[in-house]
């Protein structure tokens, strides 16, 4: 009997069938249990839940790019030779070399290197049309142009100092004719008086004479 009682006292222990667990049931307690799943990435701090922005893409300088190398951060060739402007390096590359100008540059204060890239372009640019003279053949004929320009300037003054001495000379006798033209009618009018002042006494007689006959 107490076998019984004991195994009807542990009876009601025993799980029912209907509440087991199954992952295909549709039961609350397993919708209860998904549901944190779902709003979890409300729980995520702001700052995880927004990436950090990728590093920006630096592209490399024109010199770096076109000798297919890696552009670092403190490339000397960098100022001097945009991305944007190939043909500088290319030119300044096909009669310099590359290094070359890295030397240049580097002997060179940062104040000059501009200037010196400018310059050593230019004369790139001129050994290439001219191989022969180069940038003393492009001097030579800026200062032939020079002392033509100069043998002109010359000429033009001369001519206008020319004209200034006719404009002179033209106003004087412009002013001397005025002047004459200004005492003429003076000295008529002195002449006309002293003439008919003084009559001649012989011939007084003979001119009066067809009036009495």
């Amino acid at each position: 009997m107490d076998m019984i009682e004991q195994s009807a006292a542990i009876s009601p222990i025993n799980v029912p069938s209907q509440f087991s667990y199954s992952p295909s049931s549709s039961s609350p307690p397993s919708s209860h249990h998904s549901s944190p799943s779902k709003s979890s990435p409300n729980l995520t701090p702001p700052s995880a839940a927004t990436p950090p922005p990728p590093p920006p893409v630096v592209s490399p300088c024109a010199a770096c790019k076109i000798l297919r190398r890696r552009c670092v951060d403190k490339c000397v060739l960098a100022p001097y030779f945009p991305p944007s402007e190939p043909y500088k390096f290319t030119i300044a590359h096909r009669v310099f070399g590359a290094s070359n100008i890295i030397k240049f540059l580097q002997e060179l204060p940062e104040s000059q290197r501009a200037d010196a890239v400018s310059s050593m372009v230019y004369e790139a640019n001129a050994r290439i049309r001219d191989p022969v003279y180069g940038c003393a053949g492009a001097i030579s004929q800026l200062q032939k142009q020079v002392s033509d320009l100069q043998a002109q300037l010359a000429k033009a003054q001369a001519e206008v100092v020319n004209m200034q001495c006719q404009q002179a000379n033209l106003v004087a006798l412009l002013c001397m004719e005025m002047t004459q033209s200004q005492q003429e009618p003076i000295l008529q009018q002195h002449q006309y008086v002293d003439t008919s002042c003084f009559l001649d006494e012989n011939n007084l007689g003979t001119s009066w004479e067809p009036l009495w006959t």
